[in-house]
């Protein structure tokens, strides 16, 4: 008896697309750089930005690889000249990211995930409107996320307070954002952020290359 098999499918090159910006917000204690480093693990097409900052270099650091170090003067240069895509300026201290090199990587089709509070966010979606998919974190209770904060064991009650406070002050923004998940469990969470991430890629509107394949369906 002959089987016949069935022809194994050629493989085609990817659909030419324009990239991705995953903005993952969460008030501290929910996940979201658990989560953010999650992604880029097991995702290594995904693109790391580094940061601009005032602060000095701690042992170890490398500019350009850690941080791009730069004085406060240069900082604001920047922020003013639209250099940064969000800014911030954090006790005394410039934290930013620049614009250049996530603009070339989404020219490139390639993706880039930023773990950042609300404003960043915000930030971010002002300045590239059509590229950012925003995903907000939430805990499943507040008393979960005060929890976490204690089993950290770093921070002092009123410290836990503050935070607490800020927490509540973030959650409050999660309307803003495309996409929410609860993180009650982290893999179901990382799960989920992919998923977000995945869909995102598959936009009609990111995929530039799909006029050209249809057309040549001679549709």
């Amino acid at each position: 008896m002959t089987t016949t098999r069935a022809p194994v499918p050629s493989s085609c090159p990817p659909v030419p697309r324009r990239g991705v910006c995953l903005v993952i917000s969460a008030p501290s204690g929910a996940g979201k750089s658990t989560i953010a480093n999650a992604l880029r693990a097991s995702e290594p097409q995904l693109l790391h930005s580094v940061s601009v900052t005032t602060r000095q270099p701690r042992p170890g650091e490398t500019d350009g690889v850690h941080y791009h170090f730069r004085t406060m003067e240069r900082f604001t240069q920047m922020a003013e000249a639209g250099e940064l895509l969000e800014w911030a300026t954090v006790f005394g201290r410039g934290y930013g990211t620049p614009r250049a090199p996530v603009e070339q990587a989404l020219a490139e089709g390639r993706d880039m995930v930023f773990d950042i509070d609300w404003q960043g966010h915000r930030q971010i979606r002002k300045a590239l409107p059509d590229d950012v998919i925003g995903l907000f974190v939430l805990p499943p209770s507040i008393e979960e996320l005060e929890r976490r904060l204690h089993g950290r064991g770093s921070d002092e009650k009123e410290e836990i307070e503050r935070r607490m406070q800020a927490a509540r002050d973030e959650i409050s923004h999660w309307n803003e954002f495309d996409h929410v998940i609860v993180n009650a469990d982290l893999d179901t969470a990382i799960a989920q952020a992919r998923a977000v991430l995945v869909a995102a890629r598959l936009e009609r509107h990111r995929q530039y290359g799909l006029a050209d394949l249809v057309t040549s369906f001679g549709v």
